[in-house]
């Protein structure tokens, strides 16, 4: 199991699935405090599930046994259809 921020885990994957460089995308602290983040994302603490709006999509992040699960899918707009983005998951 690879050792990576929740923070950087996020940004990553996003950059990922928009096929652009982490740089290019908007501030994570734009949408959610990182470091907030990094701290209450231990499934040790009693951690359980948050999501948020970044960049168009909405994040999920999950606690589990095996460790902290990430994933996007595709934000809802009144009068959009809604969807998920296929293959948008991380697991630290």
């Amino acid at each position: 199991m690879e050792d990576r921020r929740p923070s950087t885990a996020i940004i990553d994957l996003v950059a990922r699935v928009d096929g652009v460089d982490p740089i290019a995308l908007e501030p994570l602290y734009n949408a959610i405090d990182p470091d907030k983040l990094d701290t209450i994302c231990d499934p040790r603490s009693g951690f359980q599930q948050l999501s948020f709006a970044y960049e168009g999509r909405t994040v999920t992040v999950e606690a589990f046994e095996e460790g902290v699960e990430i994933s996007l899918a595709d934000a809802e707009y009144p009068g959009a259809e809604t969807g998920s983005t296929a293959g948008a998951e991380s697991s630290l």
